[in-house]
């Protein structure tokens, strides 16, 4: 084949290469704006697990490689007059122009044709010029070929709100150094590393709103460098900071990060040449494809593997007869499309989380030194508290002691109260509708569904929502509290956790509103029932456009009378006994359908802003606030994002966490979505601990995490960096009513008690542990 590469940074110079490799035949030209050996940048930063990809795909240009990495193991975040150190995480920095000059090198060495100086304003002309096969446009973040062919590759491209100055220093940093100074105008940090035998790169960042305030927008560049140097003066160490944008003025080597995600990576091109037409495939690779913010190090990181997944990729094209190179060509596109597709989006996940961690440093500036640290470190969900335990055992184990007054004891696992209800433990079973009451009245199946749970070592384990009247509930096999039988119901299963449990029972109050006048059918999906009865919202919209009934707008008297409701319900559930309570604010219910703009068009004082919209269920939680003791906890479960354009968006949920807490509110659950059928969730793991980060750290309430949360080191992780005060792990309590109660022993946690009765099975559970941990061949 003939290849041709659009751009000769890391992911174009790997490629040839690696194609070189897989077949001497092929004719590979690497075309390049720039000078022989004349490259741009600092350090970068690989892990080992990178330099292990590289190993398998060319040890030769790997071990010239690795024998010029600088390596360390420790990561030291300063903030506040206080270091905190955490090892082992096993970083390896090389200087940019060092790692392209070996790729070159190799290059030349294995037959790639190597063309500098030529600047690429027209990929077909060249395409035509080399005769290509294929073409890679491997042309950088700013790329031409991406944005000839936007209409197929469909970027979208985010401009991030840190401004940020890519500069070095000869100060020689001996661990990867996150470095925080707070100025009168907010936060600046510095990411320091060394990458070569005497540089270091020296990265400062700070929101936009930050940066102007500073004034550094109308300096000079000398004038911006000695900014920064006085600004982390005690860390540089007399060192001066060096620049290499000499083509830039003034402010303008500081940029914001953009992010690139394309919805395509491959487009073909029709030819025209001497021969007749052909089809070309241009694909995309590295900073032109996607970014990732320098904040986890990865854009060369996923520029090489991009280049060695095509490679591998291709190989079902090698021996391939004339004829059928174009089907197999198309087929390994395909493939390389749809796998490295999920691997970056992967890694863009987490490198959004990374962001904007950077870019809200002012939201975490209020927690200590040690939990400000940890937030730091899993700040990209993807190094967990038993990954950093693997890492460094002794600095989780400092971290622990801290956060518990006394050492051993997992963040999980250490108490929590809210008004004067102590729960033993973070781990909650949240409210999962279960449709198995008749007449709204819970029966045996809730005692042991919720006594299981509570048997099974949970601190708190919420009943799914309750309707206060008979049209408030979803199904016909939901639960209410609208009557004494109801009432006597649950108190015979709040009994039951009392006396045999040491968990609190809670439960959650609500209103179907719009969803309501349904049925489940076998897999719990809900079907509007045919004869239901009349639904009510804050405004004549329905649920499912064209499937759900349309409820009837409410007036002020529909309106004092669910109020009223609401307030009976919860002086029942406290008769009953119940711990907690929580108000159900989301999910498309019908205090919900207040609150998002998508289902409340009213022109009254209940609609428009977001304060109007607020007001009834502020009027209902003041009104049940009152009605519930003082000395129990109410929390409030909203949704956080609607995940659908013109929704609430995770600042607006903020706000009215902000104005929930005012009113009284001890916690905010957060969860989201379930309002609009046009809803796009970004799914994966802990997907919705980020709403629950911003309204926990800015709205200054404790918060319920929620979501994709099901593993202990989830619970552990959230907890710790103080991501959230409680974490709801509800489909695993479904699979394992014992999961917490496994979750201790599989920890070696002994605190946590077991019943009495179940005592035998921990042992044999810990045991079972001991064994499976002895290596292959070991007695037991």
């Amino acid at each position: 084949m003939k290849i041709l590469c659009i751009g000769g940074g890391p992911a174009g110079l790997y490629f040839g290469l690696l194609m070189k490799l897989r077949n001497p035949a092929h004719e590979i030209t690497v075309i390049e704006r720039n000078r022989p050996y004349d490259t741009f940048g600092w350090g970068v930063v690989f892990s080992d697990a990178t330099m292990d990809n590289l190993r398998e795909a060319d040890p030769v240009s790997a071990e010239t490689i690795y024998a010029a990495f600088n390596r360390w193991d420790d990561i030291d975040v300063h903030f506040r007059d206080r270091t905190i150190t955490s090892g082992g995480h096993g970083f390896i920095g090389i200087g940019r122009k060092r790692l392209l000059n070996i790729l070159q090198a190799r290059c030349e060495e294995l037959g790639v044709r190597l063309v500098f100086e030529t600047d690429a304003q027209d990929d077909q002309a060249l395409a035509l010029e080399y005769g290509a096969d294929l073409v890679i446009a491997s042309d950088g973040l700013n790329s031409r070929v991406r944005t000839r062919y936007a209409e197929t590759f469909q970027p979208d491209i985010d401009l991030r709100r840190c401004r940020f100055v890519w500069l070095g220093t000869r100060k020689l940093f001996d661990a990867f150094t996150f470095a925080f100074a707070e100025t009168e105008h907010g936060w600046f940090q510095a990411h320091a590393y060394r990458f070569d035998a005497d540089t270091s790169t020296f990265i400062v960042e700070a929101p936009e709103e930050v940066w102007r305030a500073a004034g550094i927008e109308q300096m000079s560049q000398e004038e911006g460098i000695a900014y920064c140097e006085r600004l982390f003066a005690r860390w540089l160490d007399g060192h001066p900071l060096i620049s290499n944008a000499t083509h830039l003025r003034g402010s303008a080597n500081w940029i914001r990060f953009p992010r690139v995600i394309c919805q395509r990576w491959v487009h073909w091109n029709d030819l025209a040449t001497p021969q007749g037409a052909r089809k070309v495939p241009v694909v995309l690779m590295g900073d032109a494809a996607h970014t990732a913010h320098f904040s986890i190090g990865s854009g060369t990181k996923l520029a090489l593997e991009d280049a060695i997944e095509l490679s591998r990729c291709m190989a079902a094209c090698e021996g391939v007869a004339a004829e059928r190179l174009p089907e197999e060509l198309a087929a390994a596109l395909r493939r390389y499309d749809a796998v490295r597709g999920v691997e970056v989006l992967k890694i863009q996940n987490a490198a959004r989380n990374s962001t904007e961690w950077f870019e809200n440093v002012a939201r975490y500036a209020t927690l200590e030194p040690e939990q400000f640290a940890y937030s730091m470190l899993t700040r990209s969900q993807r190094i967990s508290h038993e990954n950093l335990r693997l890492r460094d055992e002794r600095y989780v184990a400092g971290l622990e002691q801290w956060l518990a007054g006394r050492g051993g004891v997992p963040p999980m696992f250490t108490p929590y109260t809210a008004r004067e209800t102590t729960l033993p433990n973070r781990v909650v079973v949240p409210p999962m509708l279960m449709y198995a009451c008749a007449d709204g009245v819970p029966g045996d199946f809730h005692l042991a569904h919720l006594g299981a749970r509570a048997m099974g070592g949970a601190g708190l384990v919420m009943v799914e929502m309750t309707a206060v009247e008979p049209a408030g509930v979803v199904t016909t096999a939901c639960p209410g509290l609208w009557n004494g039988a109801q009432r006597d119901a649950f108190g015979r299963i709040a009994d039951f956790v009392h006396t045999r449990t040491g968990a609190k029972i809670g439960l959650q109050l609500g209103h179907a509103g719009p969803r309501g006048a349904c049925a489940p059918d076998e897999r719990g999906d809900l079907r509007p029932l045919a004869g239901g009865w009349p639904l009510i919202a804050a405004s004549a919209l329905p649920y499912r456009s064209g499937v759900s009934a349309t409820p009837r707008e409410m007036d002020t008297d529909d309106m004092a009378r669910v109020c009223g409701a609401f307030v009976d319900a919860a002086r029942r559930a406290d008769d009953a006994g119940f711990d907690w309570l929580e108000l159900q604010c989301g999910h498309g219910y019908l205090l919900s359908s207040f609150i998002s703009p998508l289902t409340n068009r009213r022109g009254d004082e209940y609609g428009g802003g977001l304060e109007n919209r607020l007001r009834f269920p502020l009027l209902v939680f003041a009104a049940v606030r009152e009605a519930w003791p003082r000395h129990k906890p109410i929390s409030v479960r909203i949704s956080a994002h609607d995940w659908a354009a013109g929704g609430t968006t995770p600042d607006d949920a903020v706000a009215i966490a902000r104005l929930f807490k005012e009113a009284g509110a001890d916690l905010i659950d957060c969860s989201s979505g379930e309002v609009s059928p046009d809803e796009k969730p970004v799914y994966g793991r802990m997907y919705q601990t980020p709403f629950s980060d911003r309204i926990r750290n800015e709205a200054g309430v404790p918060t319920i995490a929620v979501g994709a949360i099901f593993e202990a080191d989830h619970v552990n992780s959230a907890i710790a960096a103080g991501r959230a005060d409680l974490c709801a792990v509800g489909r695993p309590h479904l699979a394992d009513p014992a999961w917490t109660l496994r979750a201790a022993a599989t920890l070696g946690y002994r605190g946590q008690p077991w019943p009495a009765n179940y005592v035998l099975a921990r042992q044999q559970f810990e045991s079972n542990l001991a064994r499976s941990a002895r290596p292959a061949g070991q007695p037991g």
